[in-house]
């Protein structure tokens, strides 16, 4: 690889990590900034959340994610966004924003479909839907960097299945499990996109592009910079009366 191309390999690597980081810390940025509103003015916006079944509620689709019920409740879905949202824009880079917009619009509108009649607020649907896309990515890929992508979701947060069940009432399991639906939708729609090269079925093309030219007295001969052309003669055989078989 010429320095062209490693000095271009790298802005890229730069510019796909900063995308990684910038874009789930703006959106906890806001989830902060909406807490520290709600607690310099006293005003409680949970009212702006998801409310099934009711018109007004709808709004909730696009606020409930920056709205939180308490500090601890904001803390335990900081850390798990950036994580996870770091995995899902840094491996996933071709789908990674189309599917963090379905899970956000596709999970907030289930919630208003099938939810209980309470407000439904806090950023935990989008977290069960990285958390899930990241999972069946590796099941549904079947390529080493998303199996080891789902392991280390189930290392990290494997104990968020529990929140997919109705234990406590004033947990939002609806929002948990329509954002796991969503993020296991979206990595089977996109199993064959963003795959890593296929460097074994690589291997073997260039294998029989060697024997071939092996074959017609052609070689390459690979460089860091390019593949260059070299030629060598190669007499035809002759048999026992001197002349060509060919012939």
């Amino acid at each position: 690889m010429s320095s062209q191309h490693r000095a271009s390999a790298h802005k890229e690597e730069q510019q796909l990590l900063f995308t990684s980081i910038f874009i789930p810390l703006v959106f906890v940025a806001l989830m902060w900034l909406v807490a520290i509103f709600e607690f310099v003015t006293e005003i409680d916006l949970s009212s702006w959340g998801i409310y099934p079944l009711k018109l007004s509620g709808l709004r909730g689709v696009l606020f409930s994610p920056f709205i939180h019920g308490d500090w601890q409740h904001l803390m335990s879905n900081t850390l798990p966004f950036l994580i996870m949202g770091f995995l899902l824009f840094y491996s996933y880079r071709k789908v990674a924003f189309k599917s963090l917009l379905f899970i956000y619009l596709a999970s907030g509108f289930m919630v208003w479909l099938i939810g209980r009649p309470a407000y439904h607020i806090g950023a935990s649907n989008i977290v069960y839907g990285f958390a899930f896309f990241l999972f069946f990515s590796g099941a549904f890929r079947k390529d080493i960097q998303s199996i080891a992508m789902s392991l280390l979701v189930v290392f990290l947060y494997g104990s968020i299945v529990w929140g997919l069940l109705p234990f406590k009432w004033e947990i939002s399991w609806e929002g948990h499990l329509m954002g796991g639906l969503a993020g296991a939708f979206m990595a089977f729609v996109y199993r064959k996109v963003d795959l890593p090269p296929q460097e074994e079925e690589e291997d073997d093309e260039d294998d029989e592009d060697d024997a071939y030219f092996a074959e017609s007295g052609a070689y390459w001969m690979r460089t860091e910079d390019n593949a260059q052309m070299r030629y060598r003669y190669i007499p035809k055989p002759k048999d026992v009366h001197g002349t060509d078989t060919d012939k």
